[in-house]
């Protein structure tokens, strides 16, 4: 593991994303939203495509995990789906790149098992993070190789609708730190500064924060939602 990668333990990553629908949408808005990220203190940035990756190089010199976000028709997965995605990162050089881990098939019903193994042996060299969404998912993930663990899809996927990362004291998180050998991230709906500090405290390696920093749509909704109780 590199220098640059070994400063991320107990620290801060700033996820820094827009998708096309959103307002922000620009690497140029995420470039600079990584550099304000910087100046408050984060450790390290997850982004999406090599356009918005290559803009937040320009403006920051902090450890990137890397991922593609693409749709592709009859299939749930959409972070870093094939070769295709993980090729664009590499041309980028992030210094870690994130893979959706979870059970669900790839496209023409490809395994995580058989796509890993081909993606490792392509780039034997390349740190990489599972994207899991449960605890099976992290284990088997563990198993396979990967550098980093992730809590990233907890409750975005059919096997996890009902769990939350945060429910009884981060349970979830708790199960994989005590069961895996490989460092954890910690991510999902970590949107206060006490949960952050929490699961550094639990002993995850690093905590990666999105919408709750970087998406003011999100963030302006829960202060309106708050005077609309009022109505």
């Amino acid at each position: 593991m590199n220098q640059k990668v070994e400063k991320l333990k107990g620290k801060l990553i700033v996820s820094c994303q827009a998708l096309p629908d959103e307002p922000l949408h620009s690497s140029f808005i995420m470039g600079r939203m990584a550099k304000a990220a910087k100046e408050g203190g984060a450790l390290g940035i997850r982004a999406n495509s090599k356009e918005d990756i290559a803009e937040i190089k320009s403006q920051v010199d902090l450890p990137i995990i890397g991922i593609v976000k693409r749709d592709y028709n009859q299939c749930d997965v959409y972070i870093t789906t094939t070769m295709k995605e993980v090729e664009e990162l590499m041309e980028i050089g992030p210094e870690i790149i994130a893979l959706d881990a979870t059970e669900r098939k790839r496209p023409g019903g490809v395994s995580l098992d058989t796509f890993f193994k081909e993606v490792k042996a392509k780039y034997p060299d390349q740190l990489f993070m599972a994207d899991c969404s449960t605890v099976e998912e992290a284990l088997h993930a563990d198993e396979l190789g990967f550098d980093f663990i992730g809590t990233t899809m907890v409750g975005y996927t059919e096997q996890s609708k009902d769990m939350r990362i945060e429910a009884n004291d981060f349970e979830i998180l708790r199960t994989v730190l005590a069961k895996v050998k490989n460092h954890v991230i910690a991510e999902g709906n970590i949107d206060t500064p006490e949960k952050c500090k929490r699961v550094i405290e639990l002993g995850a390696y690093a905590v990666v924060v999105g919408s709750i920093i970087t998406r003011p749509q999100i963030i302006t909704k829960k202060f309106a939602e708050a005077l609309e109780e009022l109505a």
